[in-house]
């Protein structure tokens, strides 16, 4: 029996994992083994661990983390939590094989656990750079940590063997989002209404920003300025009674919970046309991707799903700065004035009906799923197996 451990955190990461994992779940010879730690476990994010659970997954080990101080102190706190607790994890689970995606601060946890363990760590999006945020780094340390690196692109695929990994380890698989939201049927408009209890308008966007975390002390100044110029642009000429704006509400990140109030204020103050959700689950999220007018804000999936949705993509600041895009993504700079006119781009006729006709999403790949989980079922998982550094010079 192969033992893979999947290692999540939060809402994204899993959406994201959760058909690999039942793929996993129902293979012969194969026992998945979940440990749920982070937001998933936060009644403040949404207690996701219950979705875990509704998916029809078993969690065999959760590791609470301290979630109320979310300066640089307390997230480092936070990841010593996490360390000790996947270390009880591991030494109960005893898994062939953790498998882990990104590069959160848990993630890091994860990884390097396993490697004192000597348990093989796969990898899923690793060589990605985004510079506003010290997952840059984190990312690229859990390459380092890692035995087996799936990535999303070929240039990341060269990007985690320029770092030293051995090519024959580094697969270039595309995403697993994009591939599953392929096989995906989305609710329509009114039955996604229905499910989150608001009536929703014929045009509406859904807002995710998380705070930028290279620019320390910056997240109430950036996260005014975006809303301010969505007033200005959209919400003032939304129609009441019918909610234009979906926000979804940030990570655990070092300012995330300043963001997060700004955001419930500002909502509060907008009832009837703009509501905050801490999870929408992947079904309605997906769902809402499929309706929107735009996408608005800091988060990857501005970047990775929404273009397979053919939904434009307003990406603001410097948050996912180095990360590949296609042509429906928009960047502007956190300043009021450049969001507003790049609101007005991504909302307009034309540029919505060039996404639908001829968006482009670089992170497809048929079979992403497939091609991962042959090769999880496949590859050879040992402890302590040997790691060589690959170099160019020879």
């Amino acid at each position: 029996m192969r033992k893979i451990c999947v290692v999540t955190g939060t809402r994204a990461e899993y959406g994201i994992l959760s058909g690999l994992m039942r793929r996993l779940k129902a293979t012969e010879g194969v026992c998945l083994q979940v440990v749920a730690t982070n937001m998933h476990l936060s009644p403040a994010y949404g207690m996701t661990v219950n979705e875990i659970i509704e998916d029809g997954f078993d969690v065999d080990f959760r590791i609470p983390l301290p979630l109320d101080d979310d300066s640089p102190h307390g997230t480092v706190h936070a990841m010593g939590v996490a360390m000790t607790g996947l270390s009880d994890a591991y030494a109960r689970l005893n898994p062939d094989l953790v498998l882990i995606l990104g590069d959160r601060y848990e993630m890091l946890s994860a990884a390097s656990a396993a490697v004192v363990f000597g348990i093989p760590v796969a990898h899923l999006h690793g060589g990605e750079i985004t510079e506003g945020a010290y997952d840059d780094s984190i990312r690229h340390a859990i390459t380092k940590l890692s035995t087996y690196h799936f990535t999303s692109t070929e240039e990341y695929r060269n990007r985690v063997i320029q770092m030293g990994e051995e090519p024959e380890r580094v697969f270039n698989v595309g995403s697993p989002a994009v591939d599953e939201i392929s096989r995906f049927t989305p609710m329509t408009i009114d039955e996604l209404a229905s499910d989150i209890g608001v009536p929703l308008a014929e045009d509406f966007i859904i807002v995710t920003f998380h705070p930028v975390t290279m620019q320390p002390g910056e997240a109430k100044s950036q996260t005014m300025a975006l809303l301010q110029a969505i007033e200005e642009v959209f919400l003032n000429g939304a129609e009441n009674g019918k909610v234009g704006v979906i926000v979804t509400m940030p990570n655990s990140d070092a300012e995330g919970r300043e963001v997060a109030k700004l955001f419930s204020d500002w909502c509060r103050g907008s009832e009837g046309r703009a509501i905050a959700v801490t999870s929408l689950g992947r079904k309605r999220y997906y769902s809402a991707l499929a309706h929107a007018a735009a996408v608005v804000g800091n988060s990857s999936s501005g970047l990775i799903e929404a273009p397979s949705f053919g939904v434009p993509t307003l990406n603001v600041g410097d948050r996912q700065k180095g990360r590949t895009r296609g042509n429906t993504v928009v960047d502007s700079k956190v300043e009021k004035k450049d969001i507003a006119e790049g609101l007005q781009r991504v909302l307009s006729k034309e540029m919505r009906a060039y996404c639908r006709i001829h968006g482009e999403n670089p992170y497809h790949q048929p079979g992403t799923v497939e091609s991962i989980h042959r090769m999880l079922t496949h590859l050879p998982m040992h402890k302590c197996m040997p790691k060589h550094f690959f170099d160019f010079n020879r």
